[in-house]
């Protein structure tokens, strides 16, 4: 994107400076545009709730900035040699999916893959000004996270092998994967939070740094607050996925640990997430009540951390 030239547009509100989770689109006073678009590999054997979590994910970047998404587009990519009854299954596990969000899949485009992907670019609405920023965080915020952490070591246990299709911990990744944010989404717009990302592929320390380098901030994180699906401890020696090592040669360098927290426990922070959560920044005063709402309504959310300063104009990540 480097070479390419700066995008400016009056009516552009959201682009791509921020790295934010979609573009936002004045079209009068009253109505923005959100749009996003994610598709990948399966993550899972089972080609329904592959379908199922693959839009599931695509939804959430619309669910981050406290849009409403309103249509879709498929984003499939099959080789010819697949059986139909399988594709079939994959988007009838998105169609279902979108149907539970009140999306309506208007279309979309396919082509012919030698490895299967799916996706989908979707389209909401906000009014102007309303949308949720990744760059707003402010100082004393505190962090919550609505999902626990885990699933690409998970996921990626089950391609090993190691895990069969029967396993309790795998259920867990599956269910966490295939929940919408919808209504944490609709709960942070109710409460009125300062910024907020989902938590995808950078895992929780990726996205997090992205939130507060551009908030121009630093955080402190409480290491036992952070939710992480049981069992994954057990996981992570000869299941962590290229992608989690990615992003801790990224990050690890802006992050200080506790001497206590081990190598394994670092890992998870880094995780790779498909379908994660939300992380969300909000003042101090309103976090109780978040809290409480998420919770009524099932919403495993847990208060992680908070914002600080920078010290000496860097941001950084302290775990303890």
């Amino acid at each position: 994107m480097s070479h390419l030239p700066k995008i400016n547009h009056p009516s552009l509100l959201v682009g791509i400076e921020s790295n934010d989770d979609a573009a936002v689109f004045k079209l009068t006073d009253e109505i923005a545009i959100v749009k996003s678009v994610d598709f990948f590999p399966p993550i899972v054997d089972d080609p329904y709730y592959f379908g199922s979590i693959a839009v599931a994910n695509a939804l959430s970047d619309i669910y981050s900035m406290g849009a409403i998404p309103l249509i879709g587009l498929n984003i499939a990519c099959f080789p010819k040699s697949m059986p139909k009854e399988i594709i079939g299954k994959i988007l009838l596990g998105g169609y279902d999916k979108a149907k539970e969000a009140g999306v309506v899949i208007a279309g979309g485009h396919t082509i012919d893959d030698p490895e299967p992907k799916y996706g989908m670019e979707v389209t909401g609405i906000i009014k102007p000004g309303d949308e949720i920023t990744n760059n707003n965080c402010q100082t004393g915020d505190k962090l919550i996270l609505t999902k626990p952490l885990g699933t690409g070591i998970i996921t990626t246990s089950m391609k090993n092998n190691v895990l069969s299709s029967n396993d309790i911990i795998l259920h867990t990744a599956l269910n966490t994967m295939n929940t919408l944010n919808k209504d944490a989404s609709s709960i942070m717009v109710k409460i009125g939070v300062n910024s907020a990302t989902d938590v995808t592929g950078f895992g929780l320390l990726g996205h997090l740094y992205t939130m507060l380098s551009g908030s121009n901030k630093s955080a402190k994180l409480i290491y036992p607050n952070i939710p992480i699906i049981d069992g994954v401890f057990d996981l992570v020696e000869n299941n962590t996925p290229s992608g989690t090592i990615n992003n801790k040669n990224s990050v690890e360098k802006h992050t200080s640990f506790a001497p206590t927290i081990t190598e394994f426990e670092k890992i998870i922070l880094f995780d790779a997430q498909t379908s994660g959560g939300l992380l969300i920044s909000v003042s101090a005063d309103r976090s109780d009540q978040l809290l409480l709402e998420m919770s009524a309504n099932n919403i495993p959310a847990a208060l992680i951390g908070e914002v600080v300063d920078n010290i000496s104009n860097t941001t950084n990540i302290m775990v303890n």
